[in-house]
């Protein structure tokens, strides 16, 4: 298993300094059913954007 995961999404509420991910679990799932060829057809579910507050 992985020791570090790193993330570049800044937006993400499990990002954290040196672009880690700090979330206790990371799924990621396929576009085309239970493989992929391309990391194009994947996605990052564990992915929550910050809230922002208004202003």
């Amino acid at each position: 298993m992985a020791k570090d995961v790193l993330c570049e999404v800044n937006n993400c509420q499990y990002w954290a300094q040196g672009n880690l991910c700090s979330a206790e679990r990371i799924y990621v799932v396929s576009h085309t059913g239970e493989t992929a060829d391309t990391m194009r057809e994947t996605d990052c579910h564990t992915f929550e954007p910050i809230e922002e507050t208004l202003s």
